[in-house]
């Protein structure tokens, strides 16, 4: 199989617009009239997830192919004193030292795309808020392990002081509901 477009590319061109489909599924507002919650509720809107986790599942094991990380020219924001990227060379040269962690960055994503698929079978919001979730980490993995390893620490450091949402229990009345 002979790669089209760089690593770089097909995230910004395939896999990433279609997580969205993913992240943007389930979420809650609150706001002075109560709590707004957004969620699949048609067969399209379900659909429309559906493909963003096809696309993570079946795209995602295109990163397996051989090509390069960046098109030509492009070296990332790896220039200068305290970049905050990877060059496409240096994460080449990581992903050659340990082409394990690669591949389990991939499996990683892979799995987060079966478990939406379930996810859409049931219907299960809140498996598919949690699929959401998952992808976040995951993604986010990869990214510090390969394209800005320099923010790891912060990254860590703010998600552990990040506040938790706890969904409002199905016996609250959201406005979405009342507007029905």
């Amino acid at each position: 199989m002979k790669p089209v477009v760089s690593v770089k590319e097909l995230m910004a061109d395939m896999i990433d617009p279609f997580a969205d489909y993913i992240f943007d599924a389930v979420w809650w507002d609150a706001t002075a009239n109560g709590t707004v919650e957004h969620r699949p509720r048609s067969d399209a809107e379900w659909e429309k997830v559906r493909i963003g986790a096809v696309t993570m599942a079946e795209g995602i094991y295109l990163l397996k192919v051989p090509r390069p990380f960046a098109p030509p020219g492009d070296v990332n924001n790896s220039v200068g004193p305290n970049a905050p990227e990877l060059s496409p060379a240096q994460i080449q040269a990581k992903l050659d030292k340990d082409p394990v962690l690669w591949n389990a960055k991939i499996e990683a994503l892979r799995n987060v795309g079966l478990a939406t698929l379930e996810a859409v079978k049931r219907k299960d919001v809140d498996a598919l808020f949690q699929a959401g979730a998952d992808l976040d980490v995951a993604c986010e993995a990869c990214h510090l392990e390969y394209w800005y390893p320099g923010d790891k620490e912060t990254v860590s450091r703010e998600r552990r002081a990040r506040v938790t949402f706890v969904r409002p229990e199905a016996s609250h009345k959201t406005t979405a509901d009342s507007k029905k």
